[in-house]
Order: C-alpha cells, then sequence, then structure tokens
C-alpha cells in the first residue's frame, strides 16, 4: 500500500497540474479571460501574480519554501478567489472594459487600411509622375526650336536616338541655323540634363589663352595668373560641354582635347597633376572639317573622335515651310518684350520673306524681326526690304568662289572696312569684327584676303601719337 506521504505527493502533483492548465488554457470564467486580455495595470499585476503561481506549482522553488499538500491547496483557493472578485465586478466596469478593447482593435484596423490605401495612392501618383514629366521632357526638349518641316523632324528624330546616350556628337551646318539649340536639346534628354550644360565659342578665344579657359590654369602658370582657375571642363563635369567652332582650335589645344575624349584626363596650364572629368562633348562647326582634316589644320584622329555621330543641321531655305511659323514666333516674343502688339502682317513682308534666301538663317531672320518691332508703330508688322537685301550676311555666306558684281564687291569693302575699323583691326573675338558682323572668322578672313584688305592700316589708323 502507498505510503499517506506518497499519496499526498500524487495529489499534490495532480492539483498543480489542473492549476497550471487553468492558468495557461484559460479554462476560467468569461470574467477572468477579461481580466487576463485587457491591457493596462490590472493585467501587468495579475500577470506577474501568475507567473509567480506557476513557478511555484512546476516546483521551481525549494522544498523549505514550498512544501505541503495544504500549500497547494492554499494556492488554487486564491486563484479561484480572484476568479471570483472578477466575476462580480459590476457591469458597468465589464462593458468599459470591452468597448475599450474593441475601440482599440477597429482603430488599429482602420489605421493599417488607411497606411495601405496611402501606400497604393503614393506608387500609382509616383509612376503618374513619371509619364508626366517624360511627357514635359519631350515637349521641353524642343521648346526653343520652331518648325513642322520634314528636314527639321528628320534632324529631331536623330536628336531622340542620341540624347540617351553618351556619344560625343559632331554638329553641322551653316552659321544662324541654330546649333547651339540641338545641342541644348540633346543635352535636356540625356541623363546629365540635371547638371551643367557649358557653352564655349572656340572662335571667340584669343589662341594664347584658349587652354586656359578650357582647362583651367594653376597659380603662376603665366603671368597674371595669381591664383588657381578651373577651367570650362571642371566646370561642365557630370555635365555636357559644347564646343562651337571646334573647327577653330589651335594644334597645340586639339592635342590636349583628344586626351580628355580618350583619356577622360587633362592637366591645367601650370599644372602636373592629371585631373579625371567625366563630361559628355558635344562640337559644332560651319566649317568642312573633312577638308579641314585634308589640309592639315585639323588632326583626323580628333575628327574621328569628335565625328561620333553626326547631325546636320539644315539651313533656313530648305525648311521654306518653317519661315512664317518662325516669323509670328519671333513678332511675338519681341512685341512681348517691346510691350507692342501686332493685329496682322503685311501681305508685303510676307511675300518678301517667303522669296528671300536667308543667308544668315534663323540669326537673320530673328534680328530682322526684332528691328522691325522696334520702328514698327502701328498694328500692322512690316520690315523695310532694304535690309535684307542690304544685309552684310548675305555677302559673309557666299563661297569665295562665287561671282561679284562691282557694285556688291564695293559694298562688301565698305562694310567689312567699317568693321574693321570700330575694332582697331580686329578680327576675332568678342569685340572683334567677325562678332560684330556676325560670321565666323574664317569667314571674315577669307573675305579680307579676297577684296586684299590690309588690317594693319587700321591698327595704325587708330594708334595714339
Amino acid at each position: 500500500m502507498e505510503s499517506t506521504s506518497e499519496t499526498g505527493l500524487k495529489e499534490r502533483d495532480l492539483l498543480a497540474g489542473q492549476t497550471i492548465d487553468l492558468l495557461d488554457n484559460g479554462r476560467f470564467p468569461d470574467a477572468g479571460r477579461q481580466l487576463f486580455e485587457t491591457d493596462g495595470p490590472l493585467r501587468a499585476e495579475s500577470s506577474a501574480t501568475i507567473a509567480l503561481l506557476k513557478s511555484n506549482l512546476a516546483g521551481e522553488r525549494s522544498d523549505d519554501d514550498f512544501d505541503g499538500f495544504e500549500n497547494i491547496v492554499g494556492i488554487r483557493a486564491a486563484l479561484l478567489e480572484i476568479l471570483e472578485l472578477v466575476r462580480t465586478a459590476t457591469p458597468t466596469d465589464s462593458t468599459v472594459l470591452r468597448l475599450d478593447v474593441t475601440k482599440d482593435r477597429e482603430a488599429r484596423v482602420a489605421l493599417e487600411t488607411a497606411f495601405e490605401q496611402i501606400k497604393v495612392l503614393k506608387e500609382r501618383l509616383y509612376n503618374e509622375n513619371l509619364a508626366l514629366r517624360d511627357e514635359v521632357d519631350r515637349v521641353s526638349m524642343f521648346e526653343e526650336i520652331v518648325g513642322t518641316s520634314q528636314a527639321l523632324q528628320s534632324v529631331l528624330s536623330r536628336v531622340m536616338k542620341v540624347a540617351p546616350t553618351d556619344s560625343s556628337v559632331l554638329i553641322t551646318g551653316e552659321t544662324g541655323t541654330g546649333k547651339e539649340l540641338i545641342a541644348r536639346a540633346i543635352h535636356k534628354g540625356s541623363h546629365r540634363a540635371e547638371r551643367a550644360f557649358v557653352s564655349v565659342n572656340c572662335a571667340a578665344l584669343a589662341p594664347s589663352l584658349i587652354s586656359s579657359e578650357l582647362f583651367g590654369h594653376e597659380k603662376g602658370a603665366f603671368t597674371g595668373a595669381t591664383q588657381r582657375r578651373l577651367g570650362r571642363f571642371e566646370l561642365a563635369s557630370g555635365g555636357t560641354i559644347f564646343l562651337d567652332e571646334v573647327g577653330e582650335l589651335p594644334a597645340d589645344t586639339q592635342v590636349a582635347l583628344l586626351r580628355v575624349l580618350q583619356e577622360r584626363e587633362f592637366e591645367r596650364v601650370g599644372g602636373t597633376r592629371s585631373v579625371q572629368v567625366n563630361v559628355r562633348v558635344i562640337a559644332a562647326t560651319n566649317r568642312n572639317l573633312e577638308a579641314a582634316v585634308a589640309n592639315g589644320t585639323l588632326r583626323s584622329d580628333l575628327f574621328y573622335r569628335l565625328n561620333v555621330f553626326p547631325i546636320e543641321v539644315p539651313p533656313l531655305r530648305k525648311r521654306r515651310e518653317d519661315i512664317l511659323m518662325l516669323l509670328e514666333y519671333f513678332i511675338h516674343r519681341y512685341a512681348a518684350k517691346a510691350g507692342k502688339t501686332f493685329g496682322k502682317i503685311d501681305k508685303r513682308t510676307l511675300d518678301l520673306f517667303r522669296s528671300y534666301d536667308w543667308p544668315g538663317n534663323i540669326r537673320e531672320l530673328q534680328n530682322i524681326v526684332e528691328r522691325s518691332v522696334i520702328v514698327s508703330s502701328d498694328d500692322v508688322f512690316c520690315v523695310d526690304e532694304a535690309w535684307l537685301i542690304r544685309n552684310p550676311r548675305e555677302a559673309g555666306a557666299r563661297s569665295p568662289g562665287s561671282e561679284y558684281t562691282e557694285v556688291e564687291s564695293s559694298h562688301e569693302r565698305q562694310i567689312v572696312e567699317s568693321a574693321l575699323a570700330e575694332t582697331r583691326g580686329r578680327v576675332s573675338g568678342p569685340n572683334g569684327a567677325a562678332a560684330r558682323l556676325q560670321v565666323p572668322p574664317s569667314t571674315l578672313d577669307s573675305m579680307i584676303k579676297r577684296l586684299k584688305i590690309h588690317k594693319s592700316h587700321f591698327k595704325l589708323a587708330n594708334a595714339v601719337p
């Protein structure tokens, strides 16, 4: 037979197991369940009590501290007494407890639902913003390029293809055709659009300073170099540099430019350290660079590096259907600046613009419209026909082998000599005669040689005695 102590231990273990099961599995009345499922100080206090009870019932304390069937009975009685207190709580307290829990759960669900909706709307807005930005970029990419002719659309199609790449582009075309606008359109359509677009007119820079202008110089590199100066290539790092009239570069600068295109590095004037640069190069010229390579004024390896993707901009006379659109565009632009309004365009002016060859291309048309807006006094826009016939760029745009009448030659000489007199015989540079006549320095030099004009006479005539 089992001893009394063995029987007591078995009953104690059985009762302990039942009590633990009561605590773990929630086998107690509803009021007790609310007690342990509710947040707040009551639950925290009850949880601590339960943990202590379970610890004791599981035998984790020593036999000296916890021993005997009577203690088990006492613990179970105490637990049931707690549950009875909860059970006898007022209905109002229990209802408030349930309402708080329900509201908390509903609020949590509503918040999670709101976050999901916000996430969906954010993704939709992001996608719509990308589509809208792409459309805006496509429109603004050609915002200053006006025309619908097939010749122009062919150019814009090539621009769209090359813009997303990092390839070098060579833009060719007569002076005044808008080569820089094409270069800017390429930049706007590239991944470099958020970075700098640096434009350099190589023909306007003195040969002795062009290397310093493009690549910068170190302090003390030459007389007057009192501090380090960053060149245009460093300023354009991460973006695009546009080299207009690239055919005018001297031989030593061509070598340095070739190194930039091949190695993506250069040295400042007077420096010994190589400077790394990440820049896209777009070049433009109105010269025949293949002929320049043939006569030795342009390095062939540089030409091939620049001519990765050629784009030829057509002259205005090959896109006559765009002339009236350009006329309206510039009238609106300059009339707004001058605070004027024109109700109509004189019919004779329309016929004149259609029939004229525009040797100075869009730049000539733009200048004549601006001048006409200034002098026009009523609401009818008209242009003086003499401005088109006597335009200095008409003479400058003709090829050196053209036949000239005596009157034309005399008029051309008068224009060139007047420009040289105003600039003291200087041809290139921002204040030179070529800039005043708005023709490339190389073109003006050819005219001077053909007309047998001596530039030195104008330097001496303006010398101070």
